[in-house]
């Protein structure tokens, strides 16, 4: 266990809220879209009820910046408070520049505001946490705003059931700041990182390796008789799944063992929200207790990066989350990549 060394310089997660588009596709339109499926099946098996989507002129800078502005109307901060910015995003409005710097402007944080983006996915928001720490904790920044803005719907081809009823688009806005405390409030992290995984889970077309042109747009089918482009998301479900059950519950042994502690003297366990199939065989294959793991995205579906901070934001309204309160984060998906950490809760 930790052992208080004096009050010291510490990063802890002050506010946390969450945006999502007014746009929403639900499992009746699904089922009707995409024929011999049925609303109440595909709610039990991903236990998603509704997605929301970005309308075709929303981006990612919009939703995040919608949800930094529910963050500065919760009165945690002011956005001359901010002194870093980090935008975790894959869907970003331009190559270049940095959607952190659009965004910037548009809050209007200081000019001697640091920002930068970073495309990590759905492990994005724990590596927030923990670049936010470090700038935080080496005296770098004081008050540093963390945004994960997602609208994977853009790269989802329509006639793509395989992703089409689990992703949603979504943001979150979350505040990291300096604190003297004796004990460390965010950590241990362990990460992880296996590139072989990079193709199940890919957009293939549209960076630099392979440029859009005319036969990038040419859309087939596969076997299971979903269709997609090269411009569109792909995911290899059965060999995502496979990975994640491999991965995730070692990840939580390191995490626990990192901390020194037992999954009784954890309060809550909050698992990047992937869909209700795959939380459902990750908790059987972990010690958690079934009223301590959080599973909760009928009414907003799987936002990547997003996906964490949003179960902050509902655990912490419904009190289901108090000051004092020690959980588990895990993130984990595309790339392959992923993520975890210990935090305490310390309460806005």
């Amino acid at each position: 266990m930790h052992h208080g060394d004096g009050a010291r310089r510490r990063a802890a997660l002050k506010a946390v809220a969450s945006y999502l588009p007014a746009g929403a596709l639900t499992n009746q339109e699904l089922a009707q879209e995409l024929g011999g499926w049925d609303a109440q099946k595909i709610l039990e098996k991903t236990g998603i009820a509704v997605r929301r989507i970005a309308a075709p002129d929303e981006c990612s800078s919009d939703l995040g910046v919608a949800a930094a502005q529910r963050l500065f109307a919760k009165g945690a901060c002011a956005p001359a408070d901010i002194d870093f910015l980090l935008f975790c995003t894959q869907s970003p409005d331009y190559f270049l520049p940095t959607t952190a710097c659009l965004v910037q402007d548009r809050l209007g944080l200081r000019l001697d505001c640091g920002a930068l983006d970073f495309n990590q996915g759905c492990s994005g928001f724990v590596y927030g946490l923990s670049l936010a720490k470090s700038l935080i904790e080496t005296g770098n920044a004081t008050n540093v705003l963390l945004i994960t803005a997602e609208t994977y719907s853009k790269f989802i081809n329509p006639r793509d059931r395989s992703v089409r009823t689990i992703f949603g688009d979504g943001a979150a806005a979350t505040l990291l700041t300096a604190v003297e405390s004796e004990r460390e409030l965010i950590g241990p992290f362990v990460f992880g990182t296996d590139g072989r995984g990079a193709g199940e889970l890919i957009v293939p077309a549209g960076g630099m390796r392979q440029r859009v042109g005319c036969e990038q747009a040419v859309e087939t089918e596969d076997a299971r008789g979903n269709w997609r482009s090269q411009r569109n998301l792909y995911m290899n479900g059965p060999e995502v799944y496979r990975f994640t059950v491999e991965t995730v519950p070692k990840l939580l042994e390191q995490l626990l063992q990192k901390s020194g502690r037992r999954v009784e003297q954890v309060d809550r366990f909050i698992f990047h929200q992937a869909n209700k199939f795959m939380l459902d065989r990750l908790r059987a294959r972990t010690p958690i207790p079934e009223e301590k793991f959080w599973v909760d995205l009928e009414d907003t579906a799987n936002t990547v990066s997003s996906t964490i901070p949003i179960a902050l934001e509902k655990a912490q309204c419904r009190g289901h989350i108090q000051p004092g309160h020690n959980l588990a984060l895990v993130g984990f998906g595309v790339g392959y990549s992923w993520a975890a950490a210990m935090m305490e809760w310390v309460g806005a």
